[in-house]
C-alpha cells in the first residue's frame, strides 16, 4: 500500500487527463488508406507512476482517447495499491445490492470500482472472505466480481500461490 485515496482509477476524466501525456500514432491493419495515413491510434501514460492505455481499433482519435482512457483507468486499478477507506465510499457502496455486485465491465465506474476492491483484498492479506464482509458481499460475488477482468483474477491467483494459498476459482 503506498497511496492514499482517491485511487488514480477513481478520478475524474479532466483530473486523470492532467496527470497524463498523449502520443498520437499512425493504426496499422485493416482498415484502409485513411487508417493507415492518419494519426488516430492514441497512447495515454500516466505520468506519475508510468502506465499506459492505448487504443487504435476506431478510425476517429476522439473515439480511440475514449478508449484507452478507459483501459489506463483498468491498468491503474490493477497495477496501484492505496491504502482503502472504511467504509468503502460511495460508489462501491451504490453499486454492491444485497451482497452482490452490479457494475458492467464495459461502465465507466468499473476501473474504480475493481481498484477499490483490490485494494481490500491487499488489504486484507489475498482473504475474500474478510474482504467481502469489508465490502458487504459474498466471497463467490467476489471472485464472480474479479472474473469481469480476467487479469485481476489471475495476478491475485498468481500473488495467493506464492504465499502458499488456494486459487480463487
Amino acid at each position: 500500500m503506498s497511496d492514499t485515496y482517491p485511487h488514480p482509477a477513481a478520478m475524474n476524466p479532466d483530473q486523470l487527463y492532467e496527470q497524463c501525456s498523449l502520443k498520437q500514432t499512425r493504426g496499422t491493419g485493416p482498415g484502409g488508406q485513411h487508417r493507415n495515413k492518419v494519426a488516430t491510434a492514441v497512447i495515454l501514460t500516466h505520468e506519475p507512476t508510468g502506465i499506459t492505455g492505448q487504443a487504435s481499433e476506431r478510425r476517429e482519435q476522439i473515439a480511440n482517447r475514449k478508449v484507452a482512457l478507459f483501459r489506463l483507468r483498468v491498468n491503474l486499478a490493477l497495477q496501484v495499491r492505496c491504502d482503502p477507506i472504511y467504509p468503502p465510499s460511495d460508489l462501491v457502496q451504490s453499486r454492491f445490492i444485497q451482497g452482490s455486485i452490479k457494475v458492467n465491465p464495459a461502465h465507466t465506474d468499473f476501473p474504480a470500482v475493481l481498484a477499490e476492491v483490490l485494494d481490500n483484498l491487499y488489504f486484507t492479506k489475498l482473504d475474500p472472505r474478510k474482504t467481502g464482509s469489508r465490502l458487504g458481499c459474498s466471497t463467490s460475488q467476489l471472485v464472480k466480481f474479479l472474473k469481469n477482468e480476467p487479469r485481476s483474477l489471475e495476478m491475485v491467483n498468481r500473488d495467493r500461490k506464492a504465499k502458499n494459498m488456494h486459487p480463487l476459482r
